[in-house]
């Protein structure tokens, strides 16, 4: 991170040579004594924070193998989805359009949708973190909600790369281990429907996205989100109402788009109603010589006597 400069006068110059030359070395003495621990403590608190992250979410990992498995999927492919799509939304949808009997085409369709606000996010984090180019395409399979989350929390690029670096391996760990184990346990049980494991899934699936829900606009795409789903789940094949859900986004935007235009109007109606009330009574001046009570100057006298003698 860049440094500020802040240019020194005379003055400030002697100034600058006399703190380098006497009080520079009691800094550099307070730095090398407190500071260090100062960056140790903060290393640790973002290491921390990306484990219990990491943790906490790589559990779900083991609600995704049951389902997984559950809508017909073998260990392997389940397995095979968490190693190499690794963005938990996207796979519970795909493995929920699977069992709800839809087009293998149409669910992957809506798995991607999800998945593409990953690429916005590495927008973000690629600027932020700035590794170097060999690395950037590993990187890139961790860019999904929670390690952007721990990643845009930090202050410094430095802690920015170990939070991002200890959520996305502890996650990837946790969560393959845990849909293995799913996975294999949903085997053993058999159906998954006698013990109600099959609402794991979306249970999983809304307790991830029910924090991200903040503002008013997030609360109300998710809300229309699910009236066009559920909606339309019972006349449209399996997967296809994912994909018409996303079109909540661009309706609550275009609603509030509206609103905020017509308040716009309105605005600039009262504004000119208001300027029009204040000319409209505001006191006329400039007709003082329309009384005739002002004597006119700039004029020679009708009546002068050296022009009568001319």
């Amino acid at each position: 991170m860049a440094e500020q400069t802040i240019p020194l006068g005379a003055g400030g110059q002697s100034a600058g040579r006399a703190d380098e030359q006497g009080g520079g070395h009691a800094a550099g003495q307070a730095d090398e004594q407190g500071g260090g621990h100062a960056a140790e403590k903060s290393a640790s608190a973002v290491v921390r924070d990306g484990l219990g992250v990491g943790v906490a979410v790589g559990l779900s990992g083991f609600a995704f193998g049951v389902t997984s498995a559950g809508s017909g999927l073998t260990v392997l492919q389940t397995c095979a989805l968490s190693l190499l799509v690794f963005t938990g939304a996207s796979q519970f949808a795909l493995v929920g359009a699977l069992a709800g009997g839809g087009n293998p085409f149409t669910a992957a369709a809506g798995a991607f949708f999800l998945g593409v606000r990953n690429a916005f996010y590495g927008l973000r984090l690629s600027q932020l973190l700035a590794l170097p180019r060999a690395v950037r395409p590993f990187a890139a399979h961790w860019v999904i909600d929670e390690t952007t989350a721990v990643t845009l929390a930090q202050p410094t690029r430095r802690s920015a790369r170990i939070g991002f670096t200890v959520t996305g391996i502890s996650l990837y760990v946790l969560w393959n281990l845990t849909t293995l184990l799913g996975a294999l346990g949903a085997e053993a049980i058999g159906d998954t429907d006698v013990w109600g494991l099959d609402a794991a899934g979306p249970a999983v699936f809304l307790a991830l996205l029910a924090p991200m829900l903040r503002t008013t606009r997030e609360r109300a795409t998710a809300a229309v989100a699910v009236v066009l789903g559920l909606g339309l789940l019972p006349v449209l094949p399996g997967g296809v109402p994912v994909l018409v859900a996303a079109l909540a986004a661009p309706t609550v935007l275009y609603v509030e788009g509206r609103k905020a235009r017509g308040s716009a109007s309105r605005a600039r109606a009262d504004e000119g109603t208001r300027t029009g009330s204040a000319l409209r009574n505001a006191p006329r001046t400039g007709n003082a010589r329309q009384t005739g009570n002002v004597p006119q100057t700039g004029s020679a006298p009708q009546n002068d006597p050296q022009r009568e003698s001319r």
